[in-house]
């Protein structure tokens, strides 16, 4: 792996947690909406990654990863829960309002995860930088 492809390894890594973290900002956002239907209530999103797969000199496609790409983004399968409010605006004729699906502890974790992989991308990045410039500096 050429050195100029560390880059975009870390930046797909980079771009793909940022996707997470977007996801995870949307899904802390509507954790306490509620909506009138089971079908109109939020529901988690999750993205969906897929390594990319390059073939490395000659060799065959699955000898080396070239980074990371988001496929899209998921709905979560979790099901809806329904709370007795009959005052609420929202609720349907027996009195029910729909809850979101997510779970804000689970998006704290993801929230954390997806941090830190990102951090640590960005020192894959400075780290290839550096070397970069002490190669350059043997000329000197």
């Amino acid at each position: 792996m050429s050195l100029f492809n560390v880059f975009n390894v870390a930046g797909s890594g980079m771009a793909a947690q940022s996707t997470r973290l977007n996801t995870v900002a949307s899904n802390l956002a509507n954790a306490d909406s509620v909506a009138s239907s089971p079908d109109a209530a939020y529901r988690a999103k999750e993205p969906l990654f897929a390594a990319i797969r390059n073939g490395l000199n000659g060799q065959p496609a699955d000898a080396g990863s070239e980074g990371v790409k988001v496929l899209g983004v998921t709905e979560s399968p979790n099901a809806i829960t329904s709370r007795y409010e009959p005052g609420n605006p929202l609720a349907d004729a027996d009195g029910y309002v729909y809850q979101s699906n997510v779970n804000p502890v689970d998006e704290l974790v993801n929230m954390i995860s997806a941090s830190r992989s990102y951090q640590n991308n960005v020192e894959v990045m400075n780290t290839a930088r550096q070397l970069m410039q002490k190669t350059l500096d043997l000329g000197k």
